[in-house]
């Protein structure tokens, strides 16, 4: 494994809304994840903290995203592999991220 990709992204919308927004997110993950051919081996809240693990053509992608009142900070472990695309993985989420966090 490679140096975790790390992604904190700030908010003003307290904890209960960004992890009604974080979950609301992630539950419309499924159908994009089966037509790119991930599988989703872990998806699982305990608290404000979701734990995930997910697999394609060989490679599994495990972390964390942990909610807290001001900041979400999301943690992937890579495999040596994918850490090849960890900039665009980096700056991917930093901008859903923000999208999915912006005040509505």
């Amino acid at each position: 494994m490679s140096k975790p990709l790390i992604v904190e992204i700030p908010h003003e919308l307290g904890l209960a809304e960004a992890r009604r927004r974080i979950a609301d997110g992630v539950g419309g993950l499924d159908s994009t994840f089966k037509k790119a051919g991930i599988a989703v081996e872990t998806m699982a809240w305990t608290e404000d903290t979701l734990a995930f693990a997910v697999a394609a053509m060989g490679q599994k992608v495990n972390g964390q995203v942990d909610v807290k009142p001001q900041t979400v900070r999301i943690e992937v472990r890579l495999p040596l592999l994918l850490s090849l695309f960890a900039q665009k993985l980096q700056k991917t989420l930093g901008n859903k991220g923000t999208l999915l966090l912006t005040k509505k």
